[in-house]
């Protein structure tokens, strides 16, 4: 037999290729029919897809719900209790550097009045929008007195081991050498630790109580010196500071 000549038995029995293609695509569809109209018949697919998106949006809720409360937290404990803060600048050298992170304590002073070595925040007297870091030297009704380059409160020379240099004085502005400057009620004298090159109250005067955000009391970077910021006085002054504070008040 010739297999290079037709016709073969084979041929004249095959189909044509579309014919073979609809075909096989009826028993698919004759197959799959049944089992869609059972699904359908049960809801089956309706209510897969509702489940699926029920739970994307109860997701969704749960996520919204997160951030809402986490972001209250958040607003509430930046209004109320502390708030973070960037030194910027070289005023508090060497207490603090230039790009020291801390927190400030608005609460402190609902319970006490700020006392002679606290590190506080303030809203600078020349600009409101500009916040101030500084350290309390004399409270209200003090007598603060700078003389040879030396700092006494109430006649009383301080000892300052957290200052980088002597305090000096600019000619004309509020503080003069030798001149003893009574703090006014609801005032405080504050000055910046590295004193040549803090704009304080030797230039622009007292602070108002009320203008005082809060009280410095940690420090979360650098992580290398991370930790609580601690008054220079020691616990019985600071107890005896308190306690002569909340009798003036009687």
């Amino acid at each position: 037999m010739d297999l290079n000549h037709g016709p073969f038995e084979c041929e004249s029995n095959a189909l044509p290729t579309e014919l073979r293609a609809q075909r096989k695509f009826l028993i698919q569809y004759n197959l799959i029919i049944p089992y869609l109209r059972l699904f359908l018949d049960n809801n089956f697919f309706t209510i897969d897809r509702m489940s699926i998106i029920k739970g994307i949006i109860t997701f969704i809720m749960e996520i919204i719900e997160t951030i809402v409360f986490v972001g209250s937290i958040f607003i509430v404990t930046y209004l109320f209790i502390l708030q973070p803060n960037q030194i910027k600048g070289a005023s508090m050298v060497p207490t603090f550097e230039n790009g020291d992170y801390i927190f400030t304590s608005k609460v402190t002073y609902k319970f006490r009045k700020p006392i002679r070595g606290d590190i506080v925040v303030f809203h600078s007297p020349k600009n409101p929008d500009i916040e101030f870091i500084k350290r309390v030297i004399g409270t209200p009704g003090e007598t603060v007195l700078i003389q040879d380059q030396e700092v006494y409160v109430e006649g009383q020379k301080l000892t300052e081991r957290y200052i980088s240099s002597k305090t000096s004085l600019i000619p004309g502005t509020f503080a003069t050498e030798g001149v003893p400057i009574i703090v006014p009620e609801g005032q405080y004298f504050v000055m910046g630790d590295n004193r040549p090159r803090s704009s304080d109250s030797r230039e622009f005067g007292t602070i108002p109580e009320n203008s005082i955000v809060g009280q410095v009391f940690y420090r979360y970077f650098p992580t290398s010196k991370m930790g609580a910021m601690k008054n220079p006085l020691s616990f019985i002054e600071r107890i005896h500071f308190i306690r002569e504070q909340r009798l003036a008040q009687l």
